[in-house]
């Protein structure tokens, strides 16, 4: 892209209205806002996990730093709310101007609170100018057990936006995902899986075939398979992709080598997001930057990721041609 300043090119980023399309709210908690307010003896200031230099040697050490940083803050509906009222807060400054974000609804059952009285809280706190939309997150093996009851009673939860299937990719997708998915579906709901991560492009193939969704939480390794990326681009699918978060993982060695710019040649609808920023120390702002800057987009690239996100956002048309002016007004000047 043209040589421009630091100053500049983030005063282009900040202008954008963004969306937040992949975010996970426990793997968001503000560490230093909150987290260290618990014990500062033990979650001290820039902990190594949390360095833009920090690699996650696989992905079970990132879920238990995830897990063991996030628990134990996360013990009531009231802590969800004041989570969720920073985390909102903290992307109102950053002109974020919608956000998705799911719960992992296996923590309603660690400390004995209806999921719904979790979804409420993080919907409370929701700031005017903020749309906000709550998905419940669940692991590939979440129905064989407590959880099955709550996960048959989904559909009829007024205000949950969706279900994203989530966790350790490599574990089998269970035959009551494709039967609940479906059921989702119906009753008006988004179905998201995270797919294309720590698994090939076939675990892409099936969350678009057999599981039927239109959102895929990452997607990155579709792009090993020309067939896999050519379906989802015939099917009008969206890649919610979450670059630093790849590079942290070890998805891609870089962002430099990231597949973003090819799925999108390809026709695939790809956003960018945060992922968790707990562990990954990021933003939105820092997401758009980081391709700037190590991966060479330029601003017409950025505003068309910018684009993708509202395409998807669920708003009404009249909204969505607002800020989709808005970004044209914006590149253009």
């Amino acid at each position: 892209m043209p040589q421009e300043t630091q100053g500049s090119l983030g005063a282009f980023i900040q202008a954008l209205p963004k969306t937040e399309t992949h975010l996970h709210i426990e793997g968001a908690l503000p560490y230093d806002e909150l987290l260290r307010t618990l014990s500062p003896e033990r979650y001290p200031a820039d902990p190594q996990f949390r360095r833009s230099s920090y690699r996650y040697p696989t992905f079970p050490d990132f879920e238990r730093t995830l897990l063991d940083h996030a628990l134990p803050w996360f013990t009531s509906a009231q802590r969800y709310h004041e989570a969720a009222r920073v985390i909102f807060a903290g992307y109102v400054r950053e002109n974020v101007r919608y956000v998705e974000t799911s719960f992992h609804l296996a923590v309603s059952q660690f400390i004995n609170v209806p999921g719904t009285e979790i979804l409420d809280a993080i919907r409370a706190a929701a700031p005017p100018g903020l749309e906000v939309r709550v998905f419940a997150g669940l692991l590939r093996n979440a129905y064989d057990g407590p959880l099955r009851e709550v996960i048959d009673s989904l559909e009829n939860w007024e205000h949950l936006a969706g279900v994203d299937l989530h966790g350790f990719e490599q574990m089998p997708t269970e035959p009551w995902s494709f039967r609940v998915w479906e059921r989702i579906r119906r009753a008006g709901k988004v179905t998201k899986c995270h797919a294309g991560e720590f698994d090939g492009p076939a675990r892409v193939r099936e969350a678009i075939g057999p599981l039927g969704v239109t959102r895929v939480q990452h997607g990155v390794r579709a792009i090993e398979d020309p067939e896999v990326v050519k379906l989802a681009a015939d099917r009008g699918v969206t890649f919610d992709l979450c670059p630093i978060s790849n590079v942290r993982l070890g998805v891609v060695p870089d962002l430099a080598s990231h597949p973003l710019r090819r799925l999108m040649r390809a026709g695939i609808n790809c956003t960018v997001s945060t992922d968790d920023p707990l562990c990954f120390a990021n933003t939105v702002s820092d997401e758009y930057e980081a391709l700037a800057s190590e991966a060479g987009f330029t601003r017409a690239e950025l505003a068309r990721l910018a684009r993708n996100g509202w395409a998807v956002a669920d708003v009404g048309a009249e909204r969505r041609r607002a800020w989709l002016a808005e970004i044209d007004r914006i590149e253009s000047s």
